[in-house]
């Protein structure tokens, strides 16, 4: 099995297919999410830059920087976003200086960071009053069929473990320790138009099938197509249920 930081680094083998097939936060997610008046929005653990171009198609947002650490998706990255300013780091170790960011955000890779280094460091880099915004925009989970999508033949995966392990996701550090104030939460449901094949080849694009072995990402993947064409029919196009889940907080001012 693949260690922790060997997934975390595992997207860039498939940047090109992560970044045609991993979905974007709706419309809603973002301006609950995103403060008025964002002279500077970071983008941390951007991968390739599906939020960071989100983020520059907002009108209130001046300048938007994307920071990521693998060499692979940072320049799918640079390619396809060439007006943002694109620099290598991780949220443990963030190359601006201190309170110099309006908002920082982490969509879909909180859960890779060391939350103890991160948390202080994302604190520093945000002025007083600074937006810390944290979101997850992947299948809906929260519906049985959609949860099971990546798992083996004959596999089974305890749903009180799951829902343990994305609530823990969502707290933030027991509300960001302390240097944050204004928390909350909100989830965002939506569907996504999208080719039955395109949903299987996004279920691909997790970690835990990144680094499978050929055989068990086979299974899966064949597994996945089983269910999809239970729940649809033999269809082309669905409508597949996504959800962002969200968790934002605001910069206590410096003592």
């Amino acid at each position: 099995m693949a260690s922790k930081a060997e997934r975390a680094l595992s997207f860039g083998a498939i940047a090109e297919d992560y970044d045609r097939l991993r979905p974007t936060p709706p419309t809603e997610a973002l301006g609950w999410l995103v403060p008025d008046g964002c002279g500077v929005a970071v983008d941390v653990a951007a991968g390739t830059g599906l939020f960071t171009r989100a983020l520059v198609k907002l009108e209130h947002v001046d300048h938007v920087i994307a920071v990521e650490p693998d060499d692979r998706m940072r320049a799918v990255l640079a390619e396809r976003s060439p007006e943002v300013e694109v620099l290598a780091g991780t949220g443990e170790a963030i190359p601006l200086p201190d309170a110099s960011v309006d908002a920082l955000f982490v969509a879909s890779a909180w859960h890779w960071l060391d939350e103890s280094r991160a948390i202080p460091e994302i604190a520093r880099v945000l002025r007083d009053g600074g937006r810390l915004g944290v979101l997850w925009s992947s299948r809906d989970r929260e519906l049985e069929w959609v949860r099971e999508l990546d798992l083996r033949p004959g596999e089974q995966r305890p749903i009180d473990a799951l829902e343990d392990q994305h609530r823990r996701r969502r707290e933030i550090a027991a509300d960001g320790d302390g240097r944050f104030d204004n928390i909350e939460r909100r989830s965002f449901p939506f569907t996504r138009r999208m080719a039955l094949d395109d949903v299987v080849e996004m279920v691909a694009t997790y970690s835990r099938v990144i680094t499978a072995t050929p055989e068990d990402r086979a299974a899966i993947l064949d597994r996945a197509r089983s269910l999809l064409t239970d729940q649809y029919g033999d269809v082309e196009e669905v409508d597949f249920p996504m959800r962002t889940w969200c968790w934002r907080g605001d910069r206590i001012a410096r003592g």
